[in-house]
């Protein structure tokens, strides 16, 4: 059996390959690449990025947005979140989005991958999994991003967030807010702390 269809053996569909991964299975990486590329085995999704296709009854399926980020950061601690999420809150929300940002602790930038727009933001700080009051929170700190009225949207957050357990609003303030967060939230949560750095 010759090297490459060692490689091919190797691969599984759906899941996403740096260039480093493929090189521990292969002696002549690069050639490896060109065939499987034109065989359609592989599909270039980023610089030194590759997935492997899943085959569907509607053709192939794009790699999982979650395998393209921890391969593409080589980590699997980020929160990927959609604009598109805060039209889940019944605040007014209605816009759709294209690009999801990611937060992480190693990158930063917007990248396509697959297809697809990524807006890799650091921050320190950030849940396994984006909860009510954490969207709320991001929402406000990145109204200058949205498409929609700003005052508008910040009057129903306001309204939502009052009808929030305060403790925890404050807790996602405190640990996810930036400044414009801390100002619009802290007359709810009536915290002098946050206040101070609003």
């Amino acid at each position: 059996m010759t090297a490459l269809n060692e490689l091919k053996k190797k691969l599984r569909p759906g899941q996403v390959y740096r260039r480093a991964d493929l090189a521990r299975w292969s002696n002549a990486v690069d050639r490896h690449l060109r065939e499987l590329l034109e065989e359609g085995r592989l599909v270039k999704v980023s610089g030194g990025l590759y997935s492997t296709p899943k085959k569907t009854r509607f053709g192939d399926a794009p790699a999982d947005p979650n395998k393209l980020v921890e391969r593409f950061l080589k980590d699997d601690r980020f929160l990927m979140v959609s604009p598109s999420s805060y039209n889940g809150l019944g605040v007014g929300a209605t816009q759709l989005y294209n690009e999801t940002v990611v937060y992480n602790a190693k990158r930063r930038g917007r990248f396509e991958l697959g297809g697809r727009w990524f807006d890799f933001r650091l921050k320190p700080y950030f849940p396994n999994k984006a909860s009510e009051p954490f969207l709320l929170v991001d929402l406000v700190d990145n109204l200058d991003r949205l498409a929609e009225d700003q005052g508008a949207l910040v009057e129903r957050v306001v309204m939502r967030a009052a009808k929030m357990d305060p403790k925890t609003l404050e807790k996602a303030v405190r640990e996810f807010g930036g400044r414009r967060a801390k100002r619009v939230f802290e007359p709810l949560v009536g915290d002098t702390e946050l206040r101070a750095v609003a």
